[in-house]
């Protein structure tokens, strides 16, 4: 009697056993999106039995969202995890998936701002200006730099050096990397809203209209009539095609500065980031009174 006593015993506790087993989260996921930098990833959670979790997405970011969604700004061999648990308990099931993001095939930067990021893609028809770029960004340059001149209808500038940690009412625009860069003059590429341009010295003191080597603006603009269109080709000695003469109606920007200036990028993403600084409050020297700084990512 004691045996079988003994036996039921042994059957209860293994029974017991293979429910809590089996009452265990189970860990699982999906990955959805495009594998080319920068992208956002969604992760579509298909755990079963949990009601709590966390992620890691392998590059020093974490979540707790059900199902969430995750950009990847560079590209890289991500390890992602995620952990699902049960309320009230520490221990749980992990997953791991590896996920690889593959770098941009063009040479993009992200700026971001108090007031949203924006995406940009710097030219190939500029080598040097993109190099340049790539190289100030890569340095870590311009972090922290302000958006020192914003004219709204015309343009934002930034890139001055001595920006940083300027104090309020401070002159700045001056300041540069130490050097200048040739022009890069391109018939095709005009001062259309969202265009980025180098700043430079005046034609004085600058008569090759060489480029700063870190300022630069983006321009904000406005739209413009055929009449104004054809002043400015008859003073500048200009021609603009049909489509460059509907885009500067229609899209806007600043044609007056045509054949002056390096342009050698644009935003492709977060275009509406400019109207957001060119409507802040300035003082008169056109900086705004609450400082608006830079962060510029490189993306590879």
């Amino acid at each position: 009697m004691f045996a079988v006593r003994s036996l039921k015993l042994g059957l209860y506790l293994i029974a017991a056993l293979i429910v809590a087993a089996c009452s265990r989260p189970i860990a699982n996921f999906a990955i959805q999106g495009e594998t080319t930098a920068p992208t956002k990833i969604s992760f579509e959670n298909m755990s079963e039995k949990a009601d709590s979790f966390y992620w890691d997405f392998g590059d020093g970011s974490t979540s707790s969202d059900s199902s969430p969604v995750h950009r990847y700004r560079s590209s890289g061999n991500y390890l992602v995890s995620l952990k699902a648990m049960k309320e009230g308990k520490t221990k749980g099931r992990v997953k791991e998936e590896r996920l690889v993001i593959s770098a941009p095939t063009e040479c993009l930067v992200e700026i971001e701002t108090p007031f949203g990021n924006m995406m940009l893609r710097l030219f190939d028809d500029t080598p040097k200006h993109q190099e340049n770029f790539q190289k100030l960004a890569q340095e870590g340059f311009f972090d922290s730099l302000l958006f020192h001149r914003v004219i709204d209808g015309f343009m934002i500038q930034g890139g001055d050096p001595n920006s940083r940690n300027a104090k309020p009412g401070a002159g700045l625009g001056s300041g540069g990397p130490g050097y200048t860069i040739p022009a890069e003059f391109v018939d095709t590429l005009i001062h259309l809203r969202g265009r980025l341009a180098a700043a430079r010295q005046g034609d004085r003191v600058n008569p090759r209209k060489n480029s700063s080597g870190s300022q630069f603006y983006i321009v904000h603009g406005r739209t413009f009539t055929d009449q104004e269109l054809n002043r400015l080709e008859a003073q500048n000695g200009q021609r603009y095609s049909p489509d460059q003469r509907e885009a500067y109606k229609t899209i806007g920007g600043a044609p007056f500065l045509d054949g002056n200036y390096t342009i050698f990028g644009e935003i492709i993403e977060g275009l509406e980031v400019i109207d957001k600084i060119a409507k802040v409050r300035k003082d008169g020297r056109d900086r705004p009174r609450e400082d608006v700084w830079m962060v510029v990512h490189l993306i590879n």
